[in-house]
């Protein structure tokens, strides 16, 4: 008799599929073609798997599964930056967004993932933490928005390229580092010379200051660019706009930064949202200046991305770049990131997995 319960392959690793071939009694090297085609060929369906016997691909169809994500909707931006609405296994949405490397045809594409189904953090400026929090993901989860996402892209630019993701950026809904096991994993996953082949260095977590994952993160030995959500360099501000904050103060935040720096070699990258008449006036500079500049860091400022319902508002060109000066007049390493995917709700901070609001035409 078959069990109801089907075994998931996805995020197993070739070692894994090897081992699950030989106790079918199969050959190891078939666990090797199964992992060519979950994570180079992006396939979910065993009866698409030619080069594995037809009786074990209805043995495999009765017994295992690859939860490679659906895409249901998309929409694309003029900028080209693309936004998918993925159903996970248990019909829980999230949302994934590629951003376009440049503006060749044949360009790459980073990749924004999300960790959770929603989020906890809740800060007051985003659409997802307004949205609420529904579970963590699995890394098989979030592996597989990698696969479903570079599937599609593939089918919708009619292209065979490999590599056509090249980066992927912890940054779309949830806290990674509350997740931080199955983050973790994934990354590795990711990684894997033989599957999705993404180096480490072209791999960047995004955090909201949740301070045991900072120091966790800096003994992984891992090469990955570390993003901090900044926001205001003062506790009772950031308090407002970060409840995080509460929790782990300024000093806190700033502690396990150095611990990392000091572990890792490795900069780190501010990211911080520009909320007007919030948080960018002279003093907010002068607070980033005296809080930033000892640091190996970058600090990447943010032009808020209007949400509706929430009654912040973006600052205007002239105001950006006042901002922006007098940073640069600090000394602070500072950039403003260019404006990606806002006309369809894709932009940071912007993404809520409800389909009723985002993707109506």
């Amino acid at each position: 008799m078959v069990s109801s319960i089907k075994d998931e392959l996805l995020g197993k690793s070739i070692e894994e599929l090897q081992e699950y071939m030989t106790e079918m009694g199969e050959p190891a090297f078939r666990g090797r073609q199964l992992f060519k085609w979950i994570y180079v060929k992006e396939t979910n369906s065993f009866y698409d798997m030619s080069d594995l016997p037809r009786e074990l691909r209805k043995k495999l169809d009765l017994t295992a599964r690859i939860s490679i994500p659906r895409v249901l909707k998309q929409r694309v931006a003029a900028d080209g930056t693309r936004k998918y609405l993925l159903e996970l296994r248990d019909k829980k949405r999230i949302e994934t967004v590629l951003i376009p490397q440049g503006q060749e045809k044949d360009c790459r594409y980073t990749l924004c993932i999300s960790t959770q189904v929603g989020c906890p953090i809740g800060c007051s400026f985003c659409a997802t933490g307004q949205a609420g929090f529904q579970r963590n993901m699995d890394y098989y989860e979030i592996i597989g928005q990698v696969l479903g996402s570079k599937r599609e892209l593939k089918r919708k630019l009619k292209t065979n390229e490999e590599n056509i993701i090249s980066n992927v950026v912890y940054m779309g809904m949830g806290e990674p580092f509350l997740n931080y096991d199955q983050m973790i994993k994934s990354i590795q996953m990711l990684n894997h010379p033989k599957g999705l082949n993404i180096g480490q260095r072209h791999i960047t977590v995004s955090t909201s200051g949740e301070v045991n994952g900072i120091r966790r993160l800096a003994q992984e030995e891992l090469q990955v660019t570390l993003a901090v959500s900044l926001h205001a360099c003062d506790d009772e501000l950031r308090n407002q706009l970060v409840p995080l904050n509460r929790k782990y103060p300024l000093d806190a935040l700033i502690d396990a930064i150095e611990y990392y720096i000091s572990e890792t070699n490795r900069r780190v990258t501010f990211e911080y949202v520009m909320l007007d008449e919030v948080n960018i006036s002279r003093r907010d500079a002068d607070n980033m200046i005296k809080l930033v500049k000892p640091l190996l860091a970058n600090v990447n400022l943010i032009p808020y991305n209007e949400v509706v319902g929430l009654s912040f508002t973006k600052p205007s060109k002239q105001k950006i770049q006042h901002f922006y000066s007098w940073l640069m007049e600090g000394g602070i390493n500072v950039t403003v990131r260019e404006e990606k995917g806002a006309d369809i709700m894709a932009a940071c901070g912007q993404l809520r997995a409800d389909p009723g609001i985002i993707y109506k035409s």
